[in-house]
């Protein structure tokens, strides 16, 4: 239980960290903003359209006496709504992170300068139109799972009492997994780990990935927060990467983001470990304790 503290600890450090580095935050903002637009866009077509998209679904319902006709259409236009609305929840993560690979790289990279013992940050060594493929394609295994995940909830809402108790309670920590996975994929992909290995690591502490996610699934369920938290939730999940994989973690000098010209946080704590080894080939397995 004592990871679930831990896990919503690094959610408030990287809040904290995007806010001592003002510039980092800016341009953190900018691939949220972007994202909440297309899916305000993506939602308001849906409301408008919707009545008309369900009554082209259910031409059998055309010849019911009135009201039935009315409600049937009506809950099923109000489930299609929620369920987008569910799966907004759950892809806004993935969208965002996809639309701002470059600037949430470059947030990640700046994270791990800041607070690695040597001042290095870890590096796929790979063309940036690679790492965006490679992005692009987990990004779609993940929301895969959990369009699925969200079908199964779904259905099992109508059950009685369950549906209506536990179902929203798993629901939270499912979002909250995959939001994680998400956020967490950024540090990961750059240490060159696959997505089945991200999984299995992620699985092995499933509190502390439940303490830093849910909160932060919850909190995206109000309009416009998840913009301003997106650059916080990917520095937090820098540094919990470095707790799961063992890495040293130093407390960071509270520096203002003044950038040497090598594109390097200027002046880390001095003394540390070496830089973590990488596999010759950029996409070998490493061992994920």
């Amino acid at each position: 239980m004592r990871d679930l503290g831990v896990g919503f600890q690094y959610l408030v450090q990287g809040q904290k960290w995007v806010a001592r580095h003002g510039k980092q935050y800016g341009f953190g903002l900018i691939p949220g903003l972007i994202t909440l637009v297309l899916y305000l866009a993506a939602l308001t077509a849906l409301a408008v359209w919707g009545p008309d998209f369900v009554a082209w679904c259910t031409p059998f319902a055309d010849d019911w006496s009135s009201p039935w006709s009315g409600l049937f259409r009506g809950l099923l236009t109000a489930v299609l709504f929620a369920l987008a609305l569910l799966l907004s929840v759950v892809t806004f993560t993935a969208m965002t992170l996809l639309i701002g690979q470059p600037f949430y790289e470059n947030l990640s990279e700046k994270v791990d300068q800041d607070v690695s013992p040597d001042g290095t940050a870890p590096e796929s060594g790979l063309p940036f139109w690679r790492e965006l493929w490679i992005s692009a394609r987990d990004s779609l295994r993940i929301v895969a799972r959990a369009a699925l995940w969200g079908v199964l909830l779904f259905g099992l809402g109508f059950v009685p009492f369950v549906g209506q108790t536990v179902v929203p309670v798993i629901g939270f920590f499912v979002t909250g997994f995959f939001l994680t996975e998400e956020l967490t994929g950024v540090a990961l992909q750059r240490r060159r780990i696959e997505l089945r290995d991200r999984l299995r690591l992620l699985r092995s502490r499933r509190m502390l990935v439940w303490g830093f996610g849910t909160p932060l699934g919850l909190a995206f369920l109000v309009p416009f927060v998840a913009v301003f938290l997106m650059p916080g939730a990917v520095a937090g999940a820098t540094l919990m990467v470095r707790d799961l994989l063992g890495e040293e973690t130093t407390g960071g000098d509270d520096r203002d983001d003044h950038d040497d010209h090598d594109g390097r946080s200027g002046g880390g704590p001095g003394g540390g470990h070496a830089p973590r080894p990488r596999p010759a080939d950029p996409w070998t397995k490493p061992q994920v304790r």
